[in-house]
């Protein structure tokens, strides 16, 4: 809902690029936004997550279209959800290149019929794949469908590790490192170790921690404010570029008189690394 609300936005440091996930909407819910009825930056949404989710869709966008041109034959998507960069960018993007969507079984079968139903056509390019992060690697299900190990890719796991165990993290990203060629590239978000530990530090911490909780997707793993570079060192990957909440309102919400559009969540940062 916040990506396709983003893509009603006539403010462009609201708008971004989402427009299947408007298609995806109950069409009560599409009416709301369009009428502007639902105002997530208000009580619906915990407060900067909005604009945090906006910003995030734009930065990983914006490095997906790049990594694709640039000759990236392979774009591996953890946790998909409903992602659409397969479908959105396969017109604009000629190049060669497979995009292998990998999540649980009934996500994916979920969002294959509503896509279906709306009559949104996905790309041959578009390779779903059913894991379950929690009880199992992604290793030999990822080389059935045809992801070749060793070739330069892009990883993206959004909205993903916080949910996972610390095991389960450790396992993903090292077969990730095993997967991947020098020069592929990761990117995800995070939140701070600090922020399971409920000490408050944070713009919005109690608000997206409660509503959390109270839609029992339970947070399990953060990593501690600083600590981001030695984390990837550990599994042969160099930081590129680390957005903070800070970083993120200069970024996409700052206009040019140094006026601040939005206030971001500050429990989350974005990273992109690189293989070494």
């Amino acid at each position: 809902m916040c990506r396709a609300a983003s893509y009603l936005e006539r403010d462009p440091y609201l708008k971004s690029g989402d427009y299947v996930a408007v298609d995806l909407l109950p069409r009560l819910i599409k009416l709301l936004l369009k009428l502007r009825l639902l105002n997530l930056i208000g009580r619906i949404s915990p407060a900067g997550i909005y604009p945090y989710v906006i910003a995030r869709t734009k930065y990983i966008d914006d490095i997906f279209e790049k990594s694709v041109k640039a000759g990236f034959e392979q774009v591996a998507i953890l946790g998909a959800g409903y992602d659409s960069r397969a479908i959105r960018f396969h017109s604009t993007v000629e190049n060669n290149y497979r995009v292998f969507e990998i999540d649980a079984v009934n996500t994916q079968n979920a969002k294959i019929r509503q896509l279906k139903k709306r009559r949104i056509t996905t790309p041959e390019n578009n390779i779903h794949v059913s894991v379950d992060f929690i009880k199992e690697n992604f290793k030999t299900t990822l080389n059935k469908a045809g992801f070749i190990s060793g070739k330069k890719a892009l990883f993206i796991l959004e909205g993903l590790i916080m949910y996972l165990s610390s095991d389960a993290v450790d396992e993903t990203f090292k077969l990730i490192n095993d997967y991947s060629a020098p020069g592929s590239l990761i990117i995800f978000d995070y939140i701070y170790a600090s922020v399971l530990r409920k000490e408050g530090k944070y713009f919005g911490e109690g608000e997206i921690y409660q509503r959390v909780k109270k839609d029992n997707e339970k947070w399990t793993f953060g990593i501690e404010e600083g600590k981001i570079e030695s984390f990837l060192n550990s599994f042969n990957f160099s930081l590129l570029d680390h957005l903070d909440s800070i970083a993120i309102e200069k970024k996409y919400f700052t206009d040019g008189s140094g006026n601040l559009i939005a206030k971001v969540n500050g429990t989350h940062c974005i990273v992109l690394a690189e293989k070494n």
